[in-house]
Order: structure tokens, then sequence, then C-alpha cells
């Protein structure tokens, strides 16, 4: 069974060198737009986490919030980390479908009913190990990164095995995300896969 909440990257074999400096600067305002939705996002999940506690349902207007505030998320950092090079339009649809063509895909499916308020209730708590592992993944992502900027900025193209590492830490911190902010109560697997 599929986690509900995938990602998939569109990457090019080669990517223009000017690229690997150049991009974390044009996505600047996208970076900002990001920071506001993500604060966004933890404001729906805080009354999100009341309503599972009282009523056992997750609203679905919050949950589109936080769909499209993840979506952006995930475009945002793949630009930002030079793994495309289309420029990433400022389109902020709250919904849990993706209609865009852009070449980040995020697929979502939240549970909206039958919401399980226990685990929601520790959702912060038992949250823990999967962040840890999270951070893990993402360290070791950061230094693919820095590694791949000067593969990138020499030769115009990533390492493979660092790209498919660093789009594994988005996935890894995509289905993190989408568990606590609670758009499902599935646990985020300890796989980067």
């Amino acid at each position: 069974m599929a986690y509900p909440a995938t990602l998939e990257v569109d990457t090019p074999d080669k990517i223009a060198n000017w690229r690997a400096i150049g991009q974390i600067f044009m996505a600047i305002p996208h970076l900002i737009i990001n920071n506001a939705l993500s604060g966004l996002a933890g404001l729906c999940a805080l009354v999100g986490w009341f309503a599972i506690l009282f009523t056992g349902k997750m609203p679905e207007g919050l949950s589109n919030m936080i769909c499209g505030a993840l979506r952006y998320q995930s475009r945002t950092s793949a630009y930002a980390g030079f793994l495309h090079d289309q420029f990433p339009t400022f389109n902020y649809s709250p919904a849990a479908t993706d209609t865009s063509a852009n070449p980040v895909r995020v697929t979502l499916q939240p549970t909206l009913e039958g919401r399980n308020r226990l685990t929601c209730f520790f959702r912060p708590l038992v949250a823990i190990p999967a962040a840890l592992f999270m951070v893990l993944i993402l360290i070791v992502a950061v230094v693919c990164q820095r590694i791949a900027f000067f593969a990138v900025l020499f030769t115009g193209k990533w390492p493979v095995a660092m790209r498919n590492w660093v789009l594994k830490s988005l996935r890894v911190m995509l289905r993190f995300d989408a568990y606590l902010y609670l758009l499902t109560d599935v646990y985020p697997p300890f796989s980067t896969d």
C-alpha cells in the first residue's frame, strides 16, 4: 500500500551550470511565501487537532489548506535545491488534488472521517521517532546537496545517487509533514522509498 502522501519530480539529465548558484536567489520570493504558508498550515493543523478531538473528523477546508501548503513547500524546496529548472508559478491551490503541470507532483490523500482521537491527541509525542529519522535523512541530504552543488557548477549534471537521495529526503519530509499536520493517521514509514 502506498503512503497517502507521495512526491514525484521530473529531473533533467543536464542542468545549466549557473543554476546551482542562481536558483536559490531566484527562489527567495517563493521561500518567503512558503514560510507564511507553513505558519498557516501549522495554525490549520492546530484547529484541526481540536476538531478531530471533539468530532473525530478533520474539516475538509483545513485539510485542503494544509495540502496546498505542503505542495507549495515541496515545489519550492525542489526548485531552490536546483533539482529542476522550471520556475514554479505563484499558484497556491488549497485542494487535495494536484491539477498543475509542474515538474513536482505531490499527491495527498487526506483522511477526513473516522479519525483516531487518541493518536491525534498524542501526535506531537508519537511523531518524535519519525522526526529523528527525518532529521538523519535530511543531514545526509544536505551533505549530498553541498557536494552536488560543485558537480552541477562544473559539469552541469547531478551525481545520480546524490540526486536520488535528495529526492528521497523530500519524500520523507512530505510524509512526516502529512502525518504531523494530521492529514493521515498512517505512521510515516522508516523508509526512503
